[in-house]
């Protein structure tokens, strides 16, 4: 299971990532927009094991202090 921090802005997400046991796996700042989305999820990726995806460990959880705008949407169509 991997928890993803989104602190929003207008121009850029800082992003952190970790593990269900709290344990800091990445933290980088990333454009708004496709570039920073396809960045995110290659950091995904990286991080989560692909053999329990579909299975409780294979869960991304993601907070974000928004409900609006080209993030938000994209996180919600990728379920």
């Amino acid at each position: 299971m991997l928890f993803i921090g989104d602190d929003w802005a207008e121009g850029h997400h800082d992003i952190e990532v970790e593990d269900d046991t709290g344990h800091r796996l990445a933290r980088m700042r990333l454009p708004e927009g496709v570039d920073g989305l396809a960045r995110l999820h290659e950091v995904v990726a990286e991080h989560l094991d692909t053999d329990t995806v579909g299975g409780p460990e294979g869960v991304v959880v993601v907070g974000i202090e928004t409900d609006r705008g080209v993030w938000v949407s994209a996180l919600l169509a990728c379920g």
